[in-house]
């Protein structure tokens, strides 16, 4: 498993890195991916994690990736759903933001539960939502500050293609991406606990 997602993750950063559609929106675009692998190799032996929560971190890095190469307005498979459902805009981003809730949740619960930071299971899902709204809304700070430091160089990175509430629907669909991971992925995530902790134990 280890040696896939490094292979899967490896071969696909180096092929969003050859000529990209922007150099500098690449950049901007898989420096949260370069992190995410720094922290989760530093942390492998100390802390690791279960195979479905690697599973969707790879996940959104490949997200991160693809938007980076192509910028989030002009993935090519989201041109074409334009097109065939008369949309207005290339919706690839709200892919990202979707991203950007669900898997964060998944992360954040299996910390709360090993670490046995919030017990009881309805507030730590309270939680669970308002830290993946927060990081969602954080993320949109930083594409604020990155805009206006960097102006016009940053038009691809915003991905805004004239949508006036865009940001207000980036952070809508990060909500609704926490709150459909607890539902549809909880059950299988507490599978994946006792095992890894039954193993871990013995």
């Amino acid at each position: 498993m280890k040696y896939l997602w490094l292979i899967i993750f490896i071969t696909i950063f180096i092929w969003s890195g050859i000529n990209p559609k922007d150099q500098f929106t690449w950049l901007l675009e898989v420096f949260p991916a370069i992190i995410g692998f720094i922290i989760l190799a530093y942390t492998y032996k100390s802390f690791k994690l279960t195979t479905l929560t690697y599973t969707l971190i790879l996940i959104h890095c490949i997200i991160l990736m693809v938007g980076g190469h192509y910028t989030y307005a002009e993935v090519p498979l989201f041109d074409t759903i334009k097109e065939v459902l008369n949309q207005s805009r290339n919706n690839y981003d709200k892919v990202g933001h979707f991203a950007q809730g669900f898997i964060p949740a998944i992360i954040a619960r299996e910390i709360l539960i090993r670490e046995n930071i919030i017990p009881l299971a309805k507030w730590r899902n309270f939680f669970i939502i308002c830290f993946c709204l927060a990081f969602s809304a954080f993320y949109e700070l930083i594409e604020w500050f990155v805009a206006m430091l960097s102006g016009s160089d940053a038009t691809a990175f915003l991905g805004t293609q004239g949508y006036i509430w865009d940001t207000q629907s980036d952070m809508a669909f990060a909500l609704l991406g926490s709150i459909l991971a607890l539902i549809l992925l909880s059950k299988y995530h507490d599978k994946q606990l006792n095992l890894f902790l039954f193993h871990d134990v013995h």
